[in-house]
């Protein structure tokens, strides 16, 4: 018998099913399975895209633009420092948390029937 439904947020950041709970929405590091192998779910049919990806650009992107800022203005380090320490964070925290961003987004879009295509009436 499956669990019952984990909440959007909390099924995406575990990489748990939406629909019965079973720790299978990846197959990978960021490569999301087929499908669910405890009830079934297609995960090919939501489509998350790059949506993860922006969302994460842009809000890292402003914290590591306001951290940087802080930075030059509080001990004035030369240029060449700006340029080895923020490429390789922005980096990290992209990656390190775009796993969690696409979960969030499919169980978001299992959570509220989203589908591509179509217009409420």
């Amino acid at each position: 018998m499956p669990d019952a439904p984990p909440p959007p947020i909390k099924a995406g950041l575990t990489g748990h099913c939406p629909r019965c709970n079973a720790r299978t929405l990846f197959s990978g590091w960021i490569k999301f399975a087929d499908r669910c192998s405890n009830c079934g779910l297609d995960f090919k049919s939501f489509n998350v895209g790059d949506g993860a990806a922006a969302f994460l650009i842009l809000i890292l992107g402003a914290i590591t633009a306001a951290a940087a800022i802080v930075v030059e203005l509080k001990f004035s380090p030369p240029f060449w420092l700006h340029l080895v320490l923020w490429p390789p964070l922005v980096l990290g925290m992209t990656i390190g948390s775009l796993r969690a961003s696409k979960g969030v987004l499919l169980a978001l879009e299992y959570a509220h029937a989203a589908r591509e295509g179509r217009i409420a009436e």
